[in-house]
């Protein structure tokens, strides 16, 4: 009986360094996967962000250019609209 229970220590002992053994290296796969996981994540990050620069780049410079012609046509009108009112101003004044 002592020997039996030698022997299934003995193989409890074996089951748990074997056991030890396999989770150490699961660990260390896992955690070099993540290691890449978190590197892939950190290119396409970087990719996106560029990306995203990129396309607000584009669109203020199109809402600038597109100011710029807003102000333009807003003088071209206030000059229409106002000149000819100063020079009816002026007329009136001039005849009094």
């Amino acid at each position: 009986m002592d020997w039996f229970n030698s022997v299934d220590a003995t193989y409890r002992s074996d089951l748990r360094e074997l056991n030890e053994l396999n989770f150490s290296r699961f660990d260390a796969k896992l955690e070099q996967r993540l290691a890449e996981l978190d590197a892939k994540l950190d290119r396409r990050l970087a990719e996106l962000d560029a990306k995203w620069n990129g396309h607000w780049t584009q669109l203020d410079a199109k809402v600038d250019r597109r100011l710029a012609e807003l102000k333009a046509d807003l003088i071209k009108w206030m000059f229409a609209f106002w000149a000819p009112t100063a020079l009816a101003v002026v007329a009136l004044l001039l005849r009094k």
